[in-house]
């Protein structure tokens, strides 16, 4: 499953389906000068780690092994006007010893008779359902005990096509003809499976399906298998009954279900999977480019893990209501319409890109999740972790010009990072007891932190042994579960390396290393003395135990910056290293390529030297883009001055890179946002206009004849940064532009409408917010919707704030969306952070009902309230959730808590300075 990440790309250039303005909350750094020298400094935010501790959890059992299921055959008939199902299933099951009683999960679903035929024996009839609400199971009671062996389970049910994205659900959209309708689906990750049929809801427990739907005859009926048989249903002529082929054995969580109205495109893949991708009527068009992507996806996948893809076809589906991003189900992938639909003519480059990423992400579960199957929630890093590494590898791939490794390390390494330096993060591994506790790990250090690391594990054992380990995975638990050991030892035997050692002390431990390195010149040799330390958001600490980390280092120098000169595996505190044969004149690098999942800290003299790499360009850009992220954490953490990371952001002046210009610009709009709590919150716009306007300049406003997929980012990125910090030529630009579009004169291209939009509301008006509201209405494509709801909040006026929010609950915007629009207020100004904090609290009741407390809840919370830097507000946050429940959110909540009060050491610490800096600038030569 994919969710959406959120704020590491400035908001002009938005390829998720959450806003991504910056907040001042997702960055840590490293170490920077003053006068020549290193500047280090120390404190700590003491009430951070005291403040919050994690709730007790809940007592949890998982289900008893003495009946389990063989195959699944389900009939279900769906109601789409009344929003009820009934369901028909009929399990094989084996009794593996003698019980008089079956227990399952069931939520939501009501029983209406349950019976148990053994082999060659006489059905029993269950005398009574046992419902355990809290726990969302059923126990089946029988008058007799059921013998060892095979049987039959037989339940009739009902149950509810709910509104809560989650089970078998109903999700609403409007007909060309302007009709609104509603399709039946499905979400069932994690553990929602049980909202549709009572099931053994655990992925350890796998099956066989036989699925049957009775539907409509005019509805499209899709299930994870082909279709074998449809033919009309006896006691009603407007249905038909649908069959689908058997399924693989799988695990519950997988099964999926659509009915509704879609169009498709379809290919076949070189190897001969039939891929079809369904779209909303009329739309078909807008599925070729996925379709594209899927079909050179499917070969590439197969040949790089040597195991052909296992089912015949495979379906991808452009659902209206849809919570997460995208989810693997087996042969039918369901995706959110943003996360699929490609208009050539009004999609940005950035959405291309984002759909090829999703498309690489769920077709690697395929394999990665679906084939081999984690044995229990703990392992869901390993699951998310790996496709989210793995889509980068297929989109380089398929996409070379992306570039797209570069962005990987803005987007997700640097990321998680953030998060990963609170006291409140969490290993990668994390032991799951009560599902309610599965929706909590679906975040950053799952998905994020678990690509760095692979990808610093892939890096660590070269591709060949890599792909040779992944193979002996594959084969060996095909069809089964596995845990994250198995897959270690897989990669041990392939690469004759200790995995096990090296990755352990990166999943089951959080947080991660900072490497402090000084350098002396012996001869012609230089020696290297590194250490680790665990870095802290709050600060270096002097813990008597503090925790190691098996560290794959790599040095490269300047004569050749794109090849490692020496390996080791930094195993304890301290090393020593000698690299030979560097002339004294030359640099060191730690890290090329930004591989290795930590943060650096150089001596004044090594950080000296490599400085004007950045500005002549001789430094790789992703080394640019970490050198510079590194010191913007240290600032954040208070080990060096933050006027040192502007002295250093001056020198990116000549930056061509697209993805290090957007590295920058998240980490100023983190500072602009720190410093909105200031009455100096001009000066850092005026800083921004003068570092962005050459870039802008150069670029311009139209794409010029060869220019590429990055360009159009980078235009699209500098010129959005420009506008929002009311640099004038391109306020007037972007005013005359939008009036000419909004005229139909002349239609803004898809990559300038993002910039354009957020410009003229930023510095707009009550008439503005009216003309794009009246877009938004117009808007038939939910990308364009999209694009408008995450700017929305831009606007500056209270009244106006006000109106957005209330927007943001309303029939215009779908359900999954309202967290982009109120986010977007809270991350656009001082007053829209107020204003939509205090929205969500007056309005929790409804939110938290809309999304079940799950991870969207979650993303609003960060959205909402990670911006504030007062200590009070810390515990006003705090407060409000210790009255308002959101179990899915408690971590959340505490990383907020903490990411607010280090927002306000931060405040406290270096405004002034930054203040002055800003002063300095701008005064005369003397």
């Amino acid at each position: 499953m994919l969710f959406f990440k959120s704020c590491r790309v400035s908001l002009s250039v938005i390829r998720l389906a959450l806003p991504r303005n910056p907040t001042p909350v997702e960055k840590p750094v490293s170490p920077t000068l003053r006068s020549g020298r290193l500047l280090v400094r120390f404190h700590s935010v003491s009430s951070v780690s005291t403040l919050f501790s994690m709730p007790e959890r809940r007592p949890f059992v998982r289900l008893p092994t003495d009946v389990y299921p063989v195959n699944y055959g389900l009939r279900l008939k769906p109601d789409l006007i009344d929003f009820t199902f009934e369901g028909k299933l009929e399990a094989a099951v084996e009794v593996t010893q003698g019980t008089n009683q079956i227990v399952m999960n069931c939520a939501d679903i009501d029983i209406i008779t349950a019976s148990f035929v053994p082999e060659g024996g006489e059905e029993i009839n269950a005398t009574g359902f046992n419902y355990q609400n809290e726990d969302e199971k059923v126990t089946l009671c029988f008058p007799s005990t059921l013998q060892k062996g095979s049987g039959s389970l037989k339940i009739d049910f009902v149950g509810e096509l709910n509104d809560k994205m989650k089970g078998f659900y109903r999700s609403k959209y409007t007909t060309p003809s302007g009709e609104i309708r509603y399709a039946a689906v499905t979400q069932f990750e994690a553990t929602d499976a049980r909202r549709a049929f009572p099931c053994w809801d655990e992925p350890a427990i796998k099956a066989t399906f036989d699925i049957t739907l009775i539907v409509p005859k005019d509805r499209v009926a899709l299930s994870n298998m082909n279709v074998v048989d449809r033919k009309p249903y006896p006691e009603d002529h407007s249905l038909v009954e649908v069959k689908f082929a058997t399924t693989p054995i799988m695990s519950t969580y997988l099964v999926a279900f659509v009915i509704g109205e879609y169009d498709f495109v379809e290919n076949q893949s070189s190897d001969g999977v039939t891929v079809r991708v369904y779209t909303p009527i009329g739309k078909a068009e807008q599925g070729k480019f996925a379709l594209e992507v899927a079909t050179k996806t499917l070969p590439f996948y197969k040949d790089y893990f040597s195991v052909p893809y296992p089912l015949p076809k495979i379906d991808l589906i452009a659902i209206a209501d849809f919570a997460a991003g995208a989810m693997e189900n087996w042969g039918l992938v369901t995706y959110r319409e943003t996360a699929l639909l490609i208009d050539p003519k009004n999609s940005c480059a950035s959405s291309r890109q984002w759909v090829a990423l999703v498309v690489g992400h769920e077709l690697a579960h395929q394999w990665f999740g679906n084939l081999v199957t984690m044995e229990w929630w703990t392992h869901l890093w390993l699951n998310e972790g790996f496709a989210s590494w793995i889509e980068y590898l297929c989109v380089d791939h398929c996409f070379p010009e992306y570039d797209i490794w570069t962005q990987f390390v803005s987007a997700d390494y640097t990321r998680a990072l953030d998060l990963d330096a609170l006291d409140n993060s969490h290993p990668i591994e994390v032991d799951v007891g009560h599902p309610s506790e599965v929706d909590e790990i679906f975040d950053a250090i799952s998905y994020s932190k678990g690509a760095s690391v692979i990808r610093m594990l892939h890096n660590y054992i070269g591709d060949e042994d890599f792909r040779k380990g992944m193979n002996a995975y594959l084969l060996k638990f095909q069809h089964k579960n596995a845990s994250t050991e198995d897959l270690w030892e897989c990669l041990e035997q392939a690469s004759g390396k200790p995995i096990a050692a090296v990755m352990n002390s990166w999943t089951k431990q959080m947080g991660f290393p900072i490497i402090v390195v000084d350098q002396e010149q012996h001869g012609s040799d230089r020696v290297l003395k590194i250490s680790q330390k665990k870095f802290c958001a709050s600060g270096p600490r002097n813990d008597e135990n503090c925790p190691n980390w098996m560290v794959p280092i790599s040095v490269c120098t300047s004569e050749d910056p794109s090849c490692t000169k020496i390996k080791v595996l930094l195993d304890q505190p301290e090393t020593t290293v000698n690299v030979t044969n560097v002339a004294p004149d030359h640099w060191i690098k730690i890290n090329p390529g930004t591989v290795g999942f930590y943060r650096i800290q150089y001596s004044s003299v090594m950080l000296e030297s490599l400085l004007p790499g950045i500005r002549d360009l001789t430094l790789l850009p992703v080394d640019r883009l970490g050198l510079q992220n590194d010191l913007f954490s240290l600032a954040r953490a208070g080990m060096i001055s933050t006027v040192e990371v502007l002295k250093v952001m001056e020198a990116f002046v000549n930056e061509p890179n697209y993805t290090v210009w957007s590295d920058l610009s998240c980490n100023l709009g983190v500072l602009s946002s720190l410093l909105s709590h200031t009455d100096f919150h001009e000066d850092i716009q005026e800083f921004i206009r003068d570092l962005f306007t050459p870039i802008g300049m150069k670029l311009g406003w139209d794409s010029r004849t060869g220019e590429g997929h990055l360009d159009a980012l980078l235009r699209g990125l500098v010129l959005g940064k420009l506008g929002k910090a009311g640099h004038k030529a391109t306020l007037e630009e972007a005013r005359r532009r939008f009036k000419e579009h909004v005229e139909g004169k002349q239609i803004l291209p898809a990559d300038l409408r993002s910039p354009v939009y957020l410009t003229v509301l930023k510095h707009g008006d009550s008439t503005t917010l009216d003309t794009m509201l009246k877009l938004h209405k117009q808007a038939d494509m939910q990308e364009e919707k999209n694009r408008i709801e995450r700017v929305l909040g831009a606007i500056p006026a209270p009244d106006l704030i006000q109106r957005v929010l209330n927007f943001a609950l309303s029939e215009e915007v779908r359900p999954q969306d309202t967290v982009s629009v109120i986010g977007g207020v809270a991350g656009s100004s001082k007053q829209g952070r107020k204003a939509a904090w205090k929205f969500v609290k007056d309005n929790w009741e409804e939110l938290h009902n809309r999304y079940q407390g799950g991870f969207l809840i979650s993303r609003l919370i960060k959205l909402t309230v990670d911006g504030f830097a007062i200590d009070k507000m810390a515990a006003e946050v705090k407060t409000f959730f210790e009255s308002h429940h959101a179990p899915a959110a408690e971590r959340t909540v505490q990383q907020c808590c903490e990411n607010i009060l280090l927002n306000a050491a931060w405040l406290k610490r270096d405004a002034e300075d930054i203040h002055q800096y800003l002063l300095q600038r701008k005064a005369p030569p003397v």
